[in-house]
């Protein structure tokens, strides 16, 4: 009897001992910045890409869904991951967020390239993560009759997707302050749209969060502005872009560095207890655009990193 229960016992270790080792468990939450280079010249975006392999984890691409097609910038992006040691985000885009204007229509032959397209993308470079659609109850609330169609056409994908590569984790990206009704520059108003994370399949809820547009200052951001996620899902969740401006404008809403670096502080602070997979700054350099955006960047265009820059790099270590 105590023969063959050593013999089991033997039998056990051995079992184990050849077993495939687990993967890592991966260190929450990952962090990065979207492709945003202080110029597209060479040596600035060469630099941009180094700076990218030494502080983040993550290189967020997101533009027109038909650049997949057209082999653009997206193909680029997953190509350059494994040199610069760095997860590739690819985020899809289907229409002008200004107006809610689709960039083309969603016919049959759209339709048939955005599908085709994807798939052969996803076949290829195996992605992490995949997103399609951007801040997309921004859409929902422009442009309701094309939303309506482009639903079943995300979840047609997703499953297609899944067909080809099963731990690609697949989402579409939401914008936060509009989900929670709130008032932008406390002009726009809008509506709660939590119910639509319940309408697209996903692995990720993914998020937009720009609440400088919202609240005059990071102390007025409510305790619970990022915790009543919780409330409306319980998978993990993903800032895709996150930002808060440092220029002492628009008028009535002037920031400033002190004021910037104060948000990056209070965002990792109220979503600790969140289960939070990716942290995306926006950009790294502030890119030249519109306000408030064009300070958004941790790096100043001369250059110059702000103070925000080392609460990111400080929060998160790669």
């Amino acid at each position: 009897m105590k023969t063959k229960l050593l013999l089991t016992l033997i039998i056990i270790i051995l079992i184990t001992s050849c077993a495939a080792p687990k993967e890592p468990i991966q260190e929450k939450p990952l962090k990065g910045v979207s492709l945003s280079p202080k110029s597209f010249q060479q040596d600035d975006f060469l630099d941009f890409l180094e700076k990218v392999k030494q502080t983040q984890d993550i290189l967020l691409w997101a533009g027109d869904w038909m650049e997949i097609n057209d082999q653009k910038a997206p193909i680029t992006a997953a190509k350059l991951a494994k040199e610069y040691d760095y997860i590739p985000i690819i985020e899809v885009g289907h229409y002008i967020q200004s107006s809610g204007d689709l960039i083309r229509p969603l016919n049959e032959e759209n339709k048939k390239i955005y599908l085709e397209s994807t798939i052969d993308f996803i076949k290829e470079y195996k992605p992490k993560y995949f997103a399609m659609g951007v801040e997309i109850n921004v859409f929902a609330q422009k442009n309701p009759e094309d939303f309506a169609e482009f639903v079943p056409f995300y979840n047609q994908i997703y499953d297609e997707i899944k067909k080809v590569s099963p731990n690609t984790k697949v989402f579409t990206v939401f914008q936060l302050e509009k989900m929670k009704g709130l008032k932008m520059w406390e002009l726009e108003e809008s509506e709660t749209h939590w119910e639509m994370i319940d309408m697209f399949k996903s692995d990720l809820v993914a998020f937009t969060t720009y609440p400088g547009l919202f609240y005059r200052d990071p102390a007025d951001l409510p305790e619970d502005h990022y915790a009543e996620i919780k409330s409306h899902t319980d998978k993990p969740i993903a800032f895709t872009e996150i930002g808060w401006h440092s220029a002492a404008s628009p008028k009535g809403w002037e920031s400033s560095e002190e004021e910037q670096a104060e948000f990056a502080k209070k965002f990792f602070e109220l979503t600790k207890d969140l289960d939070t997979e990716i942290v995306i700054w926006t950009f790294m350099y502030a890119p030249d655009i519109f306000e408030p955006f064009d300070s958004m960047g941790l790096i100043n265009k001369d250059g110059n990193p702000k103070k925000v820059y080392n609460i990111w790099k400080e929060k998160i270590k790669k």
